[in-house]
């Protein structure tokens, strides 16, 4: 259902010069040219008067309501919110690897290798972790990204979380 009147879109020169600006320079992402297209031609001081949310909708393809909810949120909260999606409050899944677990996995691998082995292999590091109940499971590639901040080498001949000094001693 369209509202025109409830929230109309009045752009000033800047904006619509940005707004063109992004429509032409081929650099954006396609839903963000697509809603400054919807922002320019509804528009009031648009040159040929502002064209209605069926319009708008036809010409490029959108919902009608889709239409109505880009104005509404460039009335309400502006530019910004009107072009770009709405970011993440906190990701699709948590993280496994947090402060306590990188801190017992650095123990783990500061500490020595199991028997018959001469240092720890990333899947014997996440089999560590979930034998020791740290974790119910865990892949190496999880291992090895959590290492790889921390600066541990599982496969040094010092496996330890500090890194050595500078150089071979000649």
């Amino acid at each position: 259902m369209s509202t025109p009147n409830l929230y109309a879109v009045r752009l000033t020169p800047e904006q619509r010069q940005r707004l063109e600006d992004l429509r032409h320079n081929g650099h954006a992402p396609a839903k963000k040219v697509l809603h400054a297209q919807v922002l320019l031609l509804a528009d009031k001081g648009h040159s040929q008067g502002r064209y209605p949310d069926a319009h708008i909708g036809r010409t490029l393809g959108l919902h009608v309501n889709s239409v109505a909810r880009i104005r509404k949120l460039f009335a309400l909260h502006g530019e910004g919110p009107a072009l770009d999606r709405k970011p993440r409050l906190s990701p699709p899944t948590p993280a496994k690897v947090d402060g306590r677990l990188e801190a017992q996995l650095v123990a783990v691998c500061c500490s020595a290798a199991p028997e018959g082995r001469a240092r720890w292999t990333l899947d014997l590091l996440a089999r560590e972790l979930v034998g020791r109940g740290f974790v119910t499971s865990i892949c190496r590639e999880t291992v090895r990204k959590a290492l790889k901040k921390t600066s541990c080498n599982p496969g040094a001949s010092s496996a330890g979380a500090s890194p050595r000094g500078t150089g071979r001693a000649s």
